[in-house]
């Protein structure tokens, strides 16, 4: 294990390296930029607007997401429109109606102390409602839990994450009456992908048609809303890449999370893996496919994140997909 751990970190501090020996001394301002947006290329910066600058920007502290892992399962799951889950989620082979966590006034109750702990008493904080569909439920059900957090006087918004065909006019409807009670609400759809052929090997159980009118009646009410989408699927090519960002910026969206490919043990990617060997995505070639996407969005699209990080244990591949290397794909996105 500690030959490992060695391994690892000698691998990022190359990388380390390799970033100031081809670009030399880092600015003052390395990082996410706001302002203009730069063109994609080996020696130009990105520009980019992250969630932490938007927060800052607009309530001029920091405020924190607290993670939030309910009973909720999904239609891909559950049997109403497949069964399983797509084919990169673990949580697909967890039966639904198994509680994982701890209450969700509990889990916000240690997300502030865990936060205040850290950032001090001044942070504020967001509760993303991020396990599987959480829109996937009755109208007084989602009611209770969205109205959970209007207890904690820190938390001035929600964010769900759910899938396009989860949001029927009722649950927007009533996700909409809270932004009287919120200052910020964001639903954040997982796309994946604008190719309906790679939607439909994976899985997913819904098309990219879902996702844009799904966008556009969340927009209707006022509702902020984000895509995830999935970088280096390995049947699909960079163009593919860019008409995915495309079709999300199309779509209107205010935010954009974009993951790279990974295989995680225990999903049926991981026994395609097996018999097929992927070509996954070295980290210098997700890194230019990133630029590239990033520079599709309109200026003012918060970029999320651009990196995945698998539960410990778990990752088959790319080795990337793990916390040591956050840092170092966010210097090589804005060197």
């Amino acid at each position: 294990m500690r030959m490992r751990m060695f391994s690892r970190f000698t691998r990022i501090l190359t990388f380390r390296r390799k970033l100031w020996t081809r670009w030399g001394a880092r600015s003052k301002n390395r990082g996410c930029v706001c302002g203009a947006r730069g063109k994609t290329g080996a020696m130009d910066k990105i520009s980019y607007l992250s969630l932490n600058q938007y927060y800052r920007g607009k309530y001029n502290r920091r405020v924190q997401r607290i993670t939030l892992s309910l009973d909720f399962t999904c239609p891909n799951i559950d049997g109403t429109k497949g069964t399983g889950g797509c084919a990169y989620c673990h949580d697909g082979s967890i039966p639904a109606g198994r509680s994982r966590e701890a209450p969700v006034e509990e889990q916000l109750k240690r997300g502030i102390e865990a936060g205040k702990k850290r950032y001090g008493d001044g942070v504020l904080f967001t509760a993303y409602f991020q396990a599987n569909s959480n829109t996937y439920a009755g109208t007084d059900e989602l009611k209770k839990l969205y109205s959970a957090p209007l207890a904690f006087k820190e938390i001035i918004g929600i964010s769900i994450g759910t899938r396009p065909d989860c949001v029927g006019d009722e649950v927007l409807e009533l996700i909409g009456s809270f932004k009287e009670k919120y200052r910020e609400i964001w639903l954040e759809f997982g796309l994946q992908s604008s190719n309906d052929r790679t939607l439909k090997r994976i899985n997913r159980g819904h098309s990219a048609g879902d996702f844009a009118d799904a966008v556009k009646r969340a927009k209707a009410k006022g509702i902020k809303t984000a895509a995830h989408i999935i970088i280096g699927f390995p049947w699909e090519t960079p163009a593919d890449y860019i008409n995915t960002a495309r079709f999300a910026a199309l779509a209107g969206v205010d935010g954009v999370k974009i993951h790279p490919f990974h295989i995680i043990r225990g999903t049926r990617l991981a026994a395609e893996h097996e018999k097929e060997g992927f070509r996954l995505l070295p980290l210098e070639e997700y890194v230019s496919a990133l630029k590239g996407i990033i520079g599709v969005f309109p200026e003012g699209t918060v970029i999320m994140r651009f990196t995945a990080e698998a539960p410990p244990g778990m990752l088959i591949a790319p080795d990337y997909c793990t916390p040591e290397y956050k840092n170092v794909i966010k210097e090589m996105v804005s060197e």
